[in-house]
């Protein structure tokens, strides 16, 4: 696995929504590694791209009200667990579940496996409301999928929340998520 510098050198066998995500990053002048590697589906399948990056991985989780009227896309670090239960009360919503894979399609351009936090440059109308643990954000560097699981991105943590956040038109709410 190597990383390189910047986007692909061509957009042959790229699809739209992971060219976009380097116009993005491009157009905002943020300088990003990139890994190309297999299908990684799992935080598991992330063990050796996370060494290569040198970056805090994120669980990137998207969740929905059980009326499917809320949804939040939370961020929290790979191996930090936490409970539905208990995260429902802290963000004051009713109880939380799993969104279905069409709303992170439909709100995000995104299949289950490539959740990432870029996917809210496809949110215009601000469906989702983007969760942070605080964790992440102690990491000089955060890696994320560029919109699909065969490409990893280092990114500084500061850009992400000075520059790309703010450039998709969203307002993270920073929290420190409880693990029980």
């Amino acid at each position: 696995m190597e990383l390189l510098n910047g986007r692909p050198a061509t957009n042959a066998g790229r699809l739209d929504k992971e060219i976009r995500c380097y116009d993005l990053l491009d157009k905002l002048g943020i300088a990003y590694q990139r890994i190309d590697h297999e299908e990684a589906n799992t935080m598991e399948a992330c063990v050796e791209i996370d060494k290569a990056l040198d970056a805090t991985i994120c669980k990137n989780l998207l969740l929905c009200n059980r009326q499917c009227t809320q949804f939040y896309l939370l961020m929290l670090p790979g191996e930090k667990h936490f409970k539905t239960s208990v995260f429902s009360k802290q963000i004051g919503s009713s109880r939380l579940s799993f969104a279905a894979p069409e709303y992170m399609e439909e709100y995000l351009d995104i299949t289950p496996g490539s959740l990432s936090v870029l996917g809210l440059m496809n949110d215009h109308d601000n469906h989702v409301e983007l969760i942070i643990d605080e964790d992440i954000l102690k990491g000089e560097y955060f890696g994320c999928h560029p919109c699909i699981n065969t490409s990893s991105l280092r990114l500084k943590t500061a850009d992400l929340m000075e520059k790309i956040i703010p450039a998709m038109g969203h307002t993270p709410r920073i929290l420190p998520i409880s693990e029980g």
